[in-house]
């Protein structure tokens, strides 16, 4: 296995501390120390903790849509698609111990001022807004596909941070059983 560069190791251990810790509660020390590298080493790659969070909200943008994608992807309707996306939540979010989303727990520990990962936050909600849109244009027969595709969204979300609340599945499978309602 390929040892990881210094940008990557950091960018992994920062990834890891801010979905698990969240992003106020780790300090660039903390980042420096776990990464395993010197103070200089990083500030070449990274002039702030807020750049390290746009680079790890980047990754894991990619991350997870590539993942929603593959989970999905046996599904050979957009309808199918979008129903089996709850399967995927299902899977994700018992992985991480309904740890939640990694956006959602930013946004909520944000200091006002950091706009940079507020637009990655952003981008990653409507990238998967025009996911879904998409899939339900591409059906054909959904007329109102960026209504629908919205009220998905809704529900998505919902159950996400419902998820996270409760730690329980509930959330859910009541979030699927809407969608079906919706797209029949």
């Amino acid at each position: 296995m390929k040892k990881l560069g210094v940008k990557e190791r950091i960018i992994e251990t920062a990834s890891d501390l801010f979905y698990n810790q969240g992003y106020n509660q780790t300090g660039i020390n903390q980042i420096i120390s776990d990464a395993g590298v010197a103070k200089a080493s990083m500030y070449q790659h990274f002039r702030s903790k807020e750049e390290i969070a746009v680079a790890y909200l980047i990754a894991r943008h990619s991350m997870w849509m590539g993942k929603l994608n593959d989970y999905v992807s046996v599904q050979n309707t957009a309808k199918g698609k979008v129903i089996g996306s709850f399967d995927y939540l299902t899977e994700w979010l018992n992985e991480v111990n309904f740890r939640g989303c990694g956006w959602q727990n930013i946004i909520t520990d944000l200091p006002k001022d950091h706009d940079k990962i507020r637009d990655q936050a952003i981008f990653h909600k409507n990238d998967l807004r025009k996911w879904i849109r998409s899939l339900l244009k591409d059906e054909g027969k959904y007329l109102e596909a960026e209504e629908l595709g919205d009220e998905i969204l809704i529900l998505i979300e919902g159950a996400i941070i419902l998820s996270q609340i409760q730690k329980d599945n509930w959330p859910i499978v009541s979030a699927k059983r809407a969608c079906i309602k919706l797209l029949d």
